[in-house]
């Protein structure tokens, strides 16, 4: 097979955005991040999957700081739009809620059940159910929900966002492994692409990664960031899955982020 993308052929570019094949304790990482997030979801079993539409994994876990929400992290999990859930990003919530900033992580249907316009239309759902006139809500995500934070900051409900090692240019999905269960089209892939629509964004927006991630997804952030008019925040040795102990920990890079983006 020839070349299908940036030079790349099919092999290479499956590999190139392999996240997991590329750190090789993802398992064990994955792993705790479980436990963790287990214990802090027993902590607040009266606020967990309150549901904000009609499909299965239309649910919202909530970590509230204080007697309100006020200022709100809404959080976006990843897994190329098509594996993990909301429930294995809760550790995610520490750094946040030692700074009064309460948590929400959405949950949305994967594919192949949802293609991407709806997933896309779900996390724009629950923004909404979220919503208060009187809120500062910033979105974040990781790896697609990196990108799905990209989609989302033109929502009304959003005050900034802080997209975290995601995909903007989904070519390279379409054209890899990864579209086996996402079935873009070429027009689904050009409206879901940010990077590819040349959005300019009237909101703060901090684009993050890992200086030890992946060579793409280190490029795609940069020229992300720079099409958007967005801050670059490259985090230097963290590699894809252990970037999000910057946000995990109150003194994390990522925490920091996010209080200058609420503090706004």
């Amino acid at each position: 097979m020839g070349e299908l993308y940036r030079g790349m052929d099919r092999a290479a570019l499956d590999a190139a955005y392999n996240n997991g094949a590329a750190v090789r304790n993802s398992a064990e990482i994955v792993t705790d991040w479980q436990a963790r997030s287990e214990r802090l979801r027993n902590a607040h079993a009266a606020t967990m999957d309150l549901r904000y539409g009609p499909a299965e994994r239309n649910r919202i876990d909530l970590f509230p700081a204080g007697d309100r929400v006020d200022p709100l992290l809404v959080f976006i999990h990843g897994g190329y739009w098509q594996m993990r859930a909301k429930e294995l990003f809760a550790f995610v919530a520490a750094g946040p809620l030692a700074h009064g900033i309460s948590v929400a992580l959405v949950g949305y249907t994967l594919a192949p059940q949802k293609r991407l316009d709806g997933i896309v239309a779900e996390i724009k759902e629950a923004l909404s159910y979220l919503d208060d006139s009187g809120n500062r809500i910033v979105v974040s995500g990781w790896s697609a929900g990196g990108h799905l934070t990209a989609m989302a900051m033109q929502h009304p409900a959003v005050n900034g966002g802080l997209a975290i090692s995601g995909i903007y240019d989904l070519e390279p999905m379409r054209l890899s492994y990864i579209n086996d269960k996402l079935r873009l089209d070429a027009a689904e892939e050009q409206r879901n692409s940010p990077m590819r629509n040349e959005v300019k964004f009237d909101k703060p927006l901090v684009v993050a990664y890992g200086a030890a991630e992946l060579p793409e997804l280190q490029r795609q952030s940069r020229d992300f960031a720079k099409a958007a008019g967005a801050k670059l925040l490259p985090l230097a040795g963290h590699d894809h899955f252990s970037i999000l102990e910057e946000f995990a920990s109150p003194t994390g890079a990522l925490t920091a982020a996010l209080r200058t983006l609420i503090d706004r």
